[in-house]
């Protein structure tokens, strides 16, 4: 994709640079096996490590410069075979090519007018590299025996990659040839460019990539030389650190979970000629078609002729951009930095303020986020800060009082403050804690400011650097907006504003209005005149198999209503994740409550239709009632 990678042309060559021996190279391998294997280093020493690591990177790089299986010609000149072999595989390519954009890299180009949601791509199955097709490959042997292969999908695809990639034979060949010759992912940064991310929220995943890649090449490396099922593997001969840091960069920046064959679980894959695509914002438009096997791709908007065909690649920060895709997004609406909070165990109040968040569903310690948008905080960002900054009385309300259960369902809601005080607290606690966040960059952000002028900053320096003032730029509005809403508490504390107050029938407010227009397309396409029949037409469908085929078989059959087509899902741990599983995991808590079945069954059905009701609540009647039923056939 151009925007995960600037293109530059591989030159061709082959033979080492110098002689070798084996026992010498096997030496630098074990010493950086057990450099990477070692214990943590001590808070303060990770940049050190880091250091002593690519010492030894460095080290055996040299020593394998030249060894590399390349391709003669630019990865320009393949795309006319990437384009013929979709073709003859049955992938539907006939409104698209492939072009080259400035500032952006190859990307996808509208050959002819495209309608918003209309179907303009589709790639089957067959032309996909997924963890199955290694299974089924010259890798097959090494896989069934190999626990860290078995357990890291991503791992296999890479070794998957590169043996086909050596593979004159392989099927895939007119795909591999397209790829990037390098990546700009932070595994191609030089020291100085990774010193540029010392202090962002970035640098504790850098460094660690670095770690994990090395250390995964290096135990490699000893399989492939000496395990009796690697035998027939084209990588013993040729198997270089700079090859499995390539194919571990194409993999990181292409990969995407489909559904496996059967439709029964999720499984890596790399999907040629559709992973062109560059990123913008939006919503996720692609989905797997289990029906007729393959991955199709709707259009995000109107396209006229010879425009550039964008995809969103998920909700993805910044920071993940940088470190899995290789690029800085100056529009990333979804840019957020992390803040950690908690409930310190010590405190007076603690058993009280983490039975409050556990109705809640949410933590007494997490990891929160800051958004670059305003409000800054998430819904559950702001219930975890209410509950922190309340009184014992408050707490007593929310436990014990009137109505506390259903209160509970407010704290994430802005229209419910819990009282004028506790705004005022958690707003100024917000303002104090981004500012002291800010302290901990050496740099100002008008600092970076006039180093992004400098016209001869390398490209891999200025994307750590406008991460960095991005970071800073969040917390800096965290704080202006920290401020402007603790006076806009204050005045109305002030000026005795009643406090509003919360009604039973004010449940629907605790839906967010806005969040629909962030679902995928397929979802959005829900008639609204016919969602109250729906849900009362589902529901009743569930209670009629309910009573004939008994909780347990119930249970599978409520699975049965969530739709097989699968969004698709950019990174395992993002909100994007593949709908199936995530509904399905508590399909078997619901169903098991009998005495309150209904209730449950409707929540469920208003979940699937309606996915943005907060999920802190969902979760929150799921533990509730799990914790009042004394027999349970599932649990989520």
């Amino acid at each position: 994709m151009g925007r995960k990678s600037r293109v530059k042309t591989q030159k061709s060559g082959t033979g080492a640079t110098a002689v070798v021996s084996p026992k010498e190279m096997m030496n630098l391998i074990s010493d950086l096996l057990q450099k990477c294997s070692s214990a943590a280093p001590s808070p303060g020493k990770e940049w050190e490590e880091y250091i002593q690591i690519r010492g030894l990177v460095e080290k055996i790089r040299k020593k394998q410069k030249g060894i590399s299986v390349i391709f003669e010609g630019s990865r320009e000149e393949f795309f006319p075979e990437l384009m013929a072999w979709a073709q003859e595989s049955g992938a539907s390519c006939e409104g698209v090519e492939i072009a080259n954009f400035a500032g952006e890299g190859f990307g996808l180009r509208a050959t002819k007018d495209i309608k918003a949601e209309e179907l303009f791509l589709w790639i089957p199955r067959t032309m996909l590299m997924t963890v199955e097709s290694a299974k089924n490959s010259v890798l097959g042997p090494l896989y069934s025996q190999d626990r860290i292969l078995q357990a890291m999908g991503n791992v296999t695809l890479a070794l998957h990659l590169l043996c086909e990639r050596a593979d004159p034979s392989s099927p895939w060949l007119p795909y591999i040839k397209t790829l990037p010759g390098d990546y700009d992912t932070p595994l191609y940064y030089e020291e100085e460019e990774v010193h540029h991310l010392l202090s962002t929220q970035a640098i504790p995943d850098v460094l660690s990539q670095y770690k994990n890649t090395a250390r995964q090449y290096a135990y490699f490396y000893k399989v492939i030389q000496t395990h009796l099922t690697t035998s027939k593997l084209p990588l013993k001969d040729a198997f270089t650190f700079d090859d499995y840091r390539w194919a571990v960069s194409s993999v990181m920046t292409r990969q995407n979970q489909i559904p496996t064959e059967d439709g029964s679980r999720v499984t890596l894959a790399l999907i040629p000629l559709w992973d062109m695509c560059n990123h913008t914002n939006g919503l996720i438009t692609t989905g797997y078609n289990l029906e007729d096997d393959r991955c199709e791709c709707v259009a995000l908007q109107d396209y006229k002729e010879n425009e550039q065909i964008y995809i969103f690649y998920g909700t993805r920060s910044n920071a993940e951009f940088v470190i899995h895709n290789g690029f800085f997004f100056q529009e990333n609406a979804h840019d957020r930095v992390k803040i950690k909070l908690g409930v310190s165990k010590s405190e007076r109040l603690y058993a009280m303020k983490a039975e409050v968040l556990a109705r809640a569903g949410i933590p007494s310690s997490s990891i929160f986020a800051l958004h670059c948008s305003d409000p800054p905080i998430s819904t559950q960002l702001l219930a975890f800060l209410r509950v922190f900054c309340m009184t014992e009385e408050e707490l007593k309300d929310y436990l014990v009082g009137e109505h506390a259960i259903n209160k509970v369902f407010t704290l994430g809601n802005t229209e419910f403050p819990v009282s004028w005080d506790n705004e005022i607290k958690l707003w100024t606690f917000l303002e104090t804690r981004a500012a002291l966040l800010l302290q901990t960059y050496k740099t100002s952000s008008q600092d970076d400011q006039c180093v992004l002028e400098n016209p001869d900053l390398s490209f891999h320096s200025r994307v750590a650097i406008q991460l960095r003032l991005a970071e800073k730029q969040i917390l800096e509005k965290v704080v202006a907006s920290g401020k402007a809403r603790r006076l806009h508490f204050q005045q109305q504390q002030e000026e005795g504003a009643p406090l509003p107050r919360y009604e039973e029938s004010d449940i629907s407010l605790l839906e967010n209005a806005e969040a629909d227009t962030k679902l995928p397309l397929i979802l959005r396409k829900l008639q609204e005149e016919d969602e109250e029949g729906d849900d009362q037409a589902a529901v009743e469908r569930v209670l009629a198999q309910v009573q004939q085929l008994g909780q347990g078989n119930a249970a599978r059959e409520l699975a049965s209503l969530i739709p097989k087509s699968y969004p698709n899902s950019f990174t395992p741990h993002s909100s994007e994740s593949v709908y199936y599983c995530g509904l399905s995991r508590y399909t078997a808590a619901i169903i098991s409550l009998d005495n309150l079945l209904r209730w449950c069954i409707q929540l469920f059905v208003a979940h699937c239709l309606r996915p943005s009701l907060p999920l802190f609540l969902t979760l929150h009647f799921l533990v509730s009632l799990n914790s009042i039923s004394n027999t349970t056939e599932g649990n989520s």
